[in-house]
């Protein structure tokens, strides 16, 4: 991969500030809002703040609002709170639309939910009893499912009446219909309830934590100020117990199946298969090197193993595992030959074929036409930095894979691009590229960006030609170029070891190679994480093309242990996070120092979670390197930090202490002898504020002085009124005084 030194894309003629990413939202792009496809596939639906609207896929324009929210010709004529997300019944005669929500977690939280009968218009409320979460429609749409205070109900929609299926239901104790804190955080999901297609049954986990230990944050503000606490277990602790219970509408029984949950294991995924007597448990041992997936039966209980796959590592929870509607077969996604690939299995559990193969990553399935017989899906084929969009037959054996990405000559349809450049092969554009199907698969939204241009929504049909352009930010792109930013440029550098590392830069728009300029590093570098992506960003990525206005290369690498590149690279950090990934830290920043138009006297490098631990490590352990670092809300040792992500890295503590200690930065902060800027959130729930409490009394012991700032209650995403604009402002005096 080659790069040539260039500044600006356009002539700059206006400096970004601090207000105009935090305050302004300046830099804002346009979207399109919870993209819904109709039963009939020729329609689709998207939320706006005042309706639900109705679009023609053959021709990409609106046909009219399904529901207006605030229409005084409706039936129920009060008006209708802020709407934030909808779902249609099966025979899209009624809505369900939730508003009001409040936050538990940084994942989940309470609404308010209501039912909109599309026929006359009338609305009414789920509930009175208290907000809910997660409510769902039964398959029938005659009925909704949700949780309350950790218990689950049903809803009859023709009487209005709540049965309660669970009891038991108690704040830090038992979860009934929905996960504990860490399967939310670190297994994605938050619903822990799924009707059975036929609407006659609900499968549902019940979450027994009274043994795992409790966190507790104090929250200020009050004279006397509250603890909050919860139940978080850390690496080497107790877990909860998991059972998955299927209750039966016709009955009021509920069958627990014998799952194993007086093991210490993990049950990360529950789903009904096309039978509606037959539901599939996903479930993994504790350190998570072995997945299997059961077959329950729904009226008995027996148990049978589809699927099992080990790894000498650790296996990832499939992206994507569905089982097809013909009723006799299963796909996967699986790392089992050294990267991700799709796999069509029969419910007998033989192979029937492997359906994408080679050295690159599949990241996620799209869509599935079983009637045509084909698998929509992205994957890093064009490179770990870019993600495309591809096809291939589910029935041939050897499958041809057909690229779904923006042709060359199709470009100028999208986008303003008169002057601008776009990486691509000989016949399609790169970048980063996803789609939502319409039903049947006939046609598709694709959201595309790149790391100088912002999304562009096209509107496609199943072969990939352009029917029509949605969005292109258009307004966006010349202010852009106003601003002159769009210079961001990838690259490769090689380590000492002969490991091909990804970057990217961002110079300075007035750049001359004969000046000596200042390096900021930007990292990350958990496991199967990526940086380097030739995709759009914001936040970050205007306040870094700011900084380069300012007279500073901005630069991000992908080390050891990232995504995008194969198990080998990934998995080789296992049993020892922070050693590969600090080396690779300090090789790059030695690799850019020998560059003549840089200050190597004079690097700096920041991140955020496990990026605030890389950059804290590698300012200590590479302390002849960095001058300066920041770190934001850091995992300082990973025995502070939750089970189930850390044990999947570095086993248990009791097995493996070395892993948890050798590259802890409390054992190294006698060698700090740079800048350093210490920021967290007293109400992380997440990476616990106890962590930078024993990083300061590390470097208090050590007779180092440093920088640190607090910000009371925050959670780990530190936001909310001003404090993004604080937090940023804070950080660029730093780099100012500092570098």
């Amino acid at each position: 991969m080659t790069m040539a030194l260039l500044g600006s894309a356009a002539a700059q003629t206006k400096q970004i500030t601090l207000e105009d990413i935090w305050a302004k939202g300046t830099f804002r792009p346009s979207g399109i809002s919870s993209i819904r496809s109709m039963q009939d596939g020729e329609h689709y639906c998207v939320l706006t703040r005042t309706s639900i609207d109705k679009y023609s896929y053959r021709t990409g324009e609106r046909e009219g609002a399904i529901c207006s929210f605030n229409d005084p010709l409706r039936k129920s004529a009060r008006q209708m709170p802020p709407i934030e997300s909808y779902e249609f019944s099966a025979d899209e005669q009624k809505i369900l639309l939730s508003s009001g929500f409040e936050p538990l977690y940084r994942h989940s939280g309470v609404s308010d939910y209501y039912v909109y009968d599309v026929a006359d218009g009338n609305m009414e409320k789920i509930s009175h009893n208290g907000k809910q979460r997660l409510t769902t429609f039964s398959p029938n749409g005659k009925m909704v499912a949700f949780v309350r205070d950790n218990n689950l109900y049903i809803m009859n929609l023709a009487t209005m009446r709540e049965t309660q299926v669970t009891t038991d239901g108690k704040f830090n104790e038992i979860i009934n219909g929905t996960t504990d804190w860490v399967y939310e955080e670190e297994f994605g999901i938050t619903k822990g309830f799924y009707w059975s297609p036929d609407s006659k049954r609900i499968a549902f986990y019940r979450f027994d934590e009274s043994k795992v230990k409790e966190y507790s944050m104090q929250m200020w503000g009050e004279l006397y100020p509250e603890n909050y606490t919860y139940k978080y277990p850390k690496a080497g602790e107790d877990n909860s117990v998991v059972d998955v219970l299927i209750y039966e509408l016709a009955t009021s029984k509920t069958l627990k199946l014998d799952i194993g949950s007086q093991n210490d294991q993990y049950i990360p995924r529950i789903q009904w298969t096309q039978n509606p007597n037959t539901l599939a448990v996903m479930r993994m041992n504790r350190l998570q090197n072995k997945m299997e997936i059961l077959l329950a039966d729904a009226i008995d209980g027996d148990l049978s193993t589809l699927y099992t796959e080990t790894d000498e590592a650790y296996v990832e929870v499939p992206d994507t595992w569905m089982f097809l509607k013909d009723g006799k077969q299963m796909l996967i996604t699986s790392e089992r030959d050294g990267y991700n690939h799709i796999y069509l299995y029969g419910l007998d559990g033989g192979l029937v074929r492997q359906i994408t193969s080679g050295d690159f990553d599949v990241v996620a399935v799209s869509a599935v036409d079983e009637k045509s017989g084909v698998v929509y899906f992205t994957s890093h084929e064009d490179g770990a930095i870019n993600k495309s969009l591809y096809m291939v037959s589910l029935k041939d054996k050897n499958p041809k894979r057909v690229c779904l990405n923006y042709k060359v000559g199709d470009i100028d349809k999208v986008y303003d691009a008169d002057g601008l450049t776009f990486s691509q092969t000989k016949t399609h554009v790169l970048g980063t590229y996803s789609a939502v199907f319409s039903e049947g698969c006939k046609y598709y939204i694709c959201t595309y960006s790149n790391a100088n241009m912002p999304p562009a929504y096209t509107l496609h049909d199943s072969k990939g030609n352009l029917v029509k352009v949605l969005e292109n930010n258009n307004g966006l792109q010349r202010k852009m170029r106003e601003y002159g930013v769009g210079n961001k440029q990838f690259g490769t550098l090689t380590t000492s070891l002969g490991t091909e590392l990804n970057y990217y830069m961002i110079l300075p728009p007035d750049f001359d190679s004969t000046k000596r300029y200042p390096l900021f590093f930007y990292v990350y570098g958990g496991p199967g994480n990526q940086q380097v992506n030739n995709a759009y960003g914001y936040n970050d990525y205007y306040w870094f093309h700011m900084l380069a206005q300012q007279g500073y290369v901005v630069a991000c690498f992908d080390g050891r242990g990232t995504g995008g590149r194969g198990t080998r690279f990934k998995k080789m950090t296992y049993r020892n996070l922070g050693k590969y990934e600090c080396e690779d830290a300090v090789e790059a920043a030695r690799w850019f120092g020998k560059k003549q138009w840089i200050d190597e006297t004079r690097i700096g490098i920041f991140g955020w979670s496990f990026g605030g631990y890389l950059s804290t490590l590698s300012i200590l352990k590479g302390h002849d390197v960095f001058k300066s670092a920041i770190a934001v809300a850091p995992v300082i040792t990973w025995r502070y930090y939750d089970n189930i992500y850390t044990e999947r890295f570095l086993q248990r503590p009791q097995d493996n202490p070395r892993g948890y200690d050798d590259n802890s930065p409390l054992n190294f902060a006698n060698l700090l002898s740079g800048n350093y800027l210490l920021v967290h959130g007293t109400g992380d729930d997440n990476v616990h504020f106890q962590n930078a409490v024993d990083m300061v009394t590390a470097l208090e012991t050590a007779g180092k002085q440093f920088e640190f700032r607090i910000y009371p209650n925050k959670n780990h995403s530190i936001y909310g009124g001003n404090t993004r604009l604080n937090l940023y402002q804070l950080m660029t005096d730093f780099i100012h005084r500092k570098l």
